[in-house]
């Protein structure tokens, strides 16, 4: 599904052209033309970028930015014909992510577009990620990544390194508890399965990073190290 774009532009002929050209990249465009109808837009559907020209009939571009930035975080480029210094650090520090000013060649407009919502994109795959040191695990998109290297584990590797990752450094973790959180069967004992298990994620991490991860407690279980 095409991303949503929200063009709040009273001059026609400048709306037309920048939803003929966001439309031509792929993206589906909702056109208004006055403030009030940007922020009924706002409140009523969701999107993924909202473009804001500043002089608007009804609720001024400034209002509605601040209307905006109360409730949501859509990434918002405002495009002004306003090019002094201090209106583009009164908006930015207002909440307006980007700032374009008029006469602007549309090809730009279109990428600032795309590098903004790439941003968001990225913000929201990282939600839900699990931050370790210089490590970073997403269990969306069942990927780890060390010092911005991506390494590759086995599901069982995943799931030991997966559980880790989301208690305090410090904690201890049995084999027991790792043979039933990454089999999702009972333990029935010894099994050195969990150790090949740990050595195997120790080596892959040194590998990169060449430091230590995960320390093991004697008699116990692993833990990562504090």
């Amino acid at each position: 599904m095409p991303k949503k774009i929200l063009i709040v532009e009273d001059d026609r002929d400048t709306n037309s052209l920048i939803a003929e050209a966001m439309a031509r990249a792929g993206y589906s465009c909702t056109q208004v033309f006055s403030g009030t109808e940007g922020l009924d837009c706002v409140r009523k559907s969701s999107y993924a970028l909202i473009i804001l020209d500043l002089t608007l009939p009804g609720i001024s571009g400034e209002d509605l930015l601040q209307q905006i930035r109360k409730e949501y975080s859509t990434p918002v480029i405002v495009v002004s014909a306003r090019n002094s210094l201090n209106d583009k650090i009164s908006l930015l520090s207002a909440g307006a992510d980007d700032y374009l000013t008029k006469p602007f060649e549309i090809e730009e407009l279109v990428i600032r577009a795309a590098v903004q919502m790439r941003r968001l994109s990225e913000k929201e795959t990282n939600k839900n990620s699990l931050r370790y040191k210089d490590l970073l695990l997403n269990p969306d998109h069942y990927t780890v990544t060390v010092r911005d290297r991506e390494v590759s584990f086995t599901r069982q590797e995943f799931k030991i390194l997966e559980l880790m990752l989301k208690s305090p450094p410090g904690r201890v973790f049995s084999k027991k508890k790792f043979y039933e959180q990454a089999w999702e069967t009972v333990y029935l004992g010894e099994d050195k399965t969990i150790n090949v298990h740990i050595s195997n994620i120790r080596k892959k991490l040194k590998e990169v990073s060449g430091a230590d991860y995960i320390e093991t407690v004697w008699g116990v279980g692993f833990r990562l190290l504090k």
